[in-house]
């Protein structure tokens, strides 16, 4: 978007795109989101940001009235496959908060110095000042929707230091810790239980289908899923997790609400990032149903499930072993070989709400086999990938790009251009993967046929958003009844 367009979406004070940019006002000092309610600035007074962060490091501070850091983030993070873009799915990982600039530099396959500079050019900041406006973020967030500890806070949002949690609260938002706590709302009394609920912000609309999608693939004991809810354990960084999802759509605002039931307070920077990867909740959704619907094959899909989302992975590792044992055979079989492998994984140390297990761990996996069904080839493919990336040989992970996935997983053995193009769509959120031949697709394909002459078989028309045309087939060639859901088609578990 250029300035014009811009200054035309903060002067229609269009919620589309609060995230997306931020607009920064010379004459009062602050920043705002684009649809904050204050009289429009004139243009000569106004500069537009790519992120927050980069307001803040011009001087700015965030606006009280707007609130522009309690917004769903920006999709371009998984538009872009460049170096920025990778870089800040790594650092909405909570990667610089465990390994420093140094770790993110060299994951990314650059020197600090270059990523600096890469960062800067790009987004106006750099990676210290990115991770520090994340944790601004992830603290207000606690501070407003919880009754945690201003200490727990500083700790769980990143921060090395009560000291350096205050210095920052203060410089971001021009208040105290304790006057940002007073502008929200607890969703629990003080010291009422261990249990963290939050709010999670996306943009609408929200088709809550993701929800059946993930049930249909739930594994017992380590996931639990509804037509409005979804339940796991995993592991992080600094131990076990367990969190739960729930979708309220009986009431006028649709809240999506987050409950940690458990997890190292140092670990939900992460757990927040990848339960927003998961439910696809940074997405644009306006924008992407207007370009699938003019396309007339999809047309009608899109009016019945506006705001389609697409899956996202909460561990990739994780992800590619269930898209190599989904390959080929439906979503139930797929599940059921998932479930005789999950015996391979540990007990998990903070059991609840009938989750007990964890997934296993590539290592689990690799020493296994026994536990394995079906053909003999496969089999040994998956034991080989699962030994590969417990020796560290590969790493899918939300820091590649497109051609750095697919040339870390294609020259797999067992491993196809399905499996890749899944893996992306999944792993880094890729919005413009089509899987020509899936069955599902083809099988999707056929039942929203009518009005497609003329179009092309691929869906370029609906670049760059086939990933979502592709929910959109699988949707169209899933059974209408629930009871038979995942029988007909090929498993992208």
């Amino acid at each position: 978007m250029d300035f014009w367009q811009r200054y035309r979406a903060i002067d229609a004070r269009d919620t589309r795109f609060d995230g997306q940019f931020y607009t920064a006002v010379r004459t009062t000092g602050i920043y705002c989101r684009p649809s904050c309610p204050a009289r429009t600035p004139k243009a000569a007074n106004v500069t537009f940001y790519e992120t927050s962060a980069a307001a803040h490091d011009a001087g700015y501070r965030a606006c009280k009235r707007c609130l522009p850091e309690a917004v769903p983030g920006t999709p371009a993070w998984n538009l872009r496959q460049d170096v920025a873009g990778r870089a800040m799915r790594l650092i909405n990982d909570g990667v610089i908060n465990r390994d420093g600039v140094e770790g993110l530099a060299a994951r990314l396959g650059y020197s600090s110095r270059q990523l600096n500079r890469i960062l800067t050019h790009e987004l106006g900041a750099g990676p210290l000042s990115l991770a520090r406006a994340g944790r601004a973020q992830t603290a207000r967030t606690l501070l407003v929707s919880t009754p945690m500890k201003l200490a727990d806070v500083a700790f769980a949002a990143g921060f090395s230091s009560v000291r350096q949690f205050n210095e920052t609260i203060l410089d971001v938002f021009a208040m105290t810790p304790t006057a940002l706590r007073h502008t929200g709302r607890h969703a629990q009394a003080a010291g009422a239980a261990t249990a963290l609920t939050l709010s999670l912000p996306y943009r609408k609309p929200f088709d809550p289908g993701i929800f059946t999608f993930l049930a249909v693939r739930a594994i017992p004991g380590i996931e639990a899923g509804t037509a409005t809810s979804y339940a796991r354990t995993m592991r992080l960084p600094h131990g076990d997790a367990r969190f739960r999802v729930d979708y309220d759509a009986g009431t006028r605002e649709r809240p999506l609400t987050l409950t940690v039931g458990a997890a190292d307070l140092r670990d939900l920077p992460a757990l927040l990032s990848r339960v927003r990867r998961l439910f696809d909740l940074d997405a644009d959704p306006e924008a992407i149903d207007s370009a699938l619907a003019a396309d007339s094959r999809l047309a009608a899909s899109v009016a019945e499930a506006p705001g389609i989302r697409m899956p996202g992975a909460l561990d990739p590792q994780e992800l590619l072993v269930r898209a190599m044992v989904g390959q080929q055979i439906t979503v139930a079989a797929a599940r059921t070989a998932l479930t005789q492998l999950s015996a391979a994984g540990s007990p998990s140390s903070v059991p609840g709400d009938g989750l007990d297990r964890l997934f296993p761990t590539s290592a689990q996996i690799a020493e296994s086999g026994h536990l394995l069904r079906g053909p003999r080839r496969r089999t040994e493919s998956l034991l080989f990938a699962a030994a590969a990336m417990a020796e560290g040989r590969i790493d899918p992970g939300y820091g590649d790009d497109l051609a750095g996935l697919t040339a870390k997983l294609l020259p797999l053995p067992g491993v196809g251009p399905w499996t890749v193009g899944y893996a992306a769509m999944r792993i880094l959120g890729a919005p413009d993967v089509f899987l020509a031949n899936d069955a599902a697709v083809r099988n999707g394909i056929r039942a929203l046929s009518a009005g497609g002459a003329g179009l092309a078989p691929d869906f370029r028309e609906a670049s760059p958003w086939r990933s979502y045309a592709t929910m959109h087939l699988w949707r169209a060639a899933a059974p209408k009844a629930p009871a038979a859901s995942g029988t007909s088609r090929k498993a992208m578990p």
